[in-house]
């Protein structure tokens, strides 16, 4: 049997595999201690002479050449969360260590949260219960776009943009996208309209972000293209928060109350004490809230167990990641 590590914090321990999925690591491996987390491990850097296998999820210890010069037998790591950047260096990648994350899960509620999102904003339901709380009576009738021929856009199709465009198909939606990376070909296969950044914004009735955060996409969205939304459309934004110029889109707002806007994410995170986005009325903020909750993490601990099974058989993983791949998950 693999001798093996958990290494997570106490919180992420409990939502992530709780006592059902230690249980079930320590059927497939024989854990060197108890699970610790990050600093407990840093105290007792020995416990890592032996450990073939690491399972973990958020508060991973960095695996730098310190580290890793303590654990010369590491060949896995299973992370039960999102992005590994935080712990893979380049000592880890020289190492050939293999890799697979737990992205994929968390993908669906994001892509869950986006689509009830969608729906009610298509039926202007922001504007309806704002504008109720703020006059103390129904505001008056607008039009709406509802869920019946409306234009939904989505600014790049990664993983959970394609798990929300499958789960629109649902609905009697037109679907455009805007992503330089996809063919005309790939569009008509699932059944999307291939649009400029521009088009999309000036043409759809919600306006939804799935962008990752790199250099070369901060700011990609500006006040220019909030100006080119047509009146009473939506934005919703469950990417991160520096892909957006936010202080154009502040000022866009401010000159456009007929214009909606819903920020799971901000930059900076949360925004900072006065920012008009606490105060605008057409600004809706919830606290990063789209991603795994509660319940919904265990998907990630169970998947990460279920590709822990799928290495000791020899297939191959679902979700492994490589240098390349990590440079372009956010």
């Amino acid at each position: 049997m693999l001798k093996g590590l958990v290494v997570i914090d106490h919180y992420a321990l409990e939502v992530i595999y709780g006592d059902s999925g230690v249980a079930k690591i320590r059927e497939r491996i024989a854990l060197i201690a108890p699970p610790l987390t990050r600093d407990e491990l840093l105290a007792s850097p020995e416990l890592l002479a032996e450990a073939e296998v690491i399972f973990s999820g958020w508060s991973a210890p960095c695996m730098d050449a310190a580290f890793l010069a303590r654990a010369p037998r590491l060949r896995a790591v299973f992370y039960g969360a999102g992005s590994i950047r935080h712990f893979t260096t380049d000592a880890f990648w020289d190492r050939d260590i293999l890799v697979t994350s737990a992205y994929a899960m968390n993908a669906v509620p994001v892509a869950e949260f986006a689509l009830a999102s969608i729906l009610f904003s298509l039926k202007r339901g922001w504007y309806y219960t704002l504008e109720t709380k703020r006059l103390g009576h129904f505001p008056p009738t607008v039009t709406v776009p509802g869920a019946y021929g409306a234009k939904v856009g989505l600014i790049s199709l990664g993983m959970i943009a394609r798990l929300l465009r499958d789960r629109l198909r649902t609905f009697d939606l037109e679907v455009w996208v805007y992503d330089p990376f996809l063919t005309p070909a790939q569009a008509e296969a699932l059944q999307v309209k291939l649009v400029s950044l521009d088009e999309l914004f000036r043409h759809c009735d919600v306006v939804s972000l799935h962008a990752p955060w790199l250099k070369e996409t901060e700011n990609l969205i500006t006040g220019a293209h909030f100006e080119l939304m047509k009146s009473g459309a939506t934005f919703l934004n469950t990417a991160r928060g520096a892909i957006v110029n936010e202080t154009e889109m502040i000022a866009v707002l401010e000159r456009r109350p007929d214009l909606t806007v819903l920020l799971d994410v901000t930059h900076p995170e949360p925004p900072v004490p006065g920012s008009p986005l606490y105060t605008l009325p057409n600004v809706v903020l919830t606290p990063h809230i789209a991603g795994s909750l509660g319940p919904e993490c265990r998907r990630m601990g169970q998947l990460m167990i279920d590709e822990f099974d799928r290495w000791t058989r020899g297939e191959p993983l679902q979700w492994q990641i490589s240098r390349e791949k990590a440079a372009l998950l956010a």
